[in-house]
């Protein structure tokens, strides 16, 4: 079981860019194709930028054509699920387990062998090479 990373608004506010801070702690979502990690294909870990657990490993991610870093499965223990109901529809939601930010949603429409797309804000994660 992950450790709980707790903290105030303002606290993360000082500890993360503007961005992250929006998409991470106010459910904000970036405009497609603006993440640099869209592109990153090269060996290692999707971290939360918050907290820094590992979320994704390089070799789950796919080019899923939706401007976000896509994955089709998380590392174990890593993400939590919620149900979304805003935009007037339903979603699942995804959060990183450790500090409860938001990161993403995850859609029943990816490859095999799960067919579910992770589709995550670049804004919320950052790169390990391994």
């Amino acid at each position: 079981m992950t450790n709980a990373v707790t903290k105030s608004n303002a606290e993360w506010k000082a500890e993360l860019d503007d961005m992250a801070f929006c998409v991470l702690r106010e459910h904000a979502t970036e405009r497609p194709g603006t993440s640099p990690l869209l592109h990153e294909h090269r060996n290692g870990t999707f971290v939360c930028k918050a907290c820094s657990t590992p979320l994704y490993p390089s070799e789950t991610k796919f080019e899923s054509g939706s401007g976000w870093p896509s994955f089709w499965d998380p590392l174990p223990n890593a993400v939590e699920t919620t149900v979304d109901r805003t935009l007037g529809m339903v979603r699942t939601e995804v959060h990183c387990a450790t500090c409860k930010g938001h990161l993403g949603h995850v859609f029943e429409d990816g490859p095999a062998p799960t067919r579910l797309r992770y589709c995550m804000n670049g804004a919320a994660m950052r790169f390990v090479p391994a």
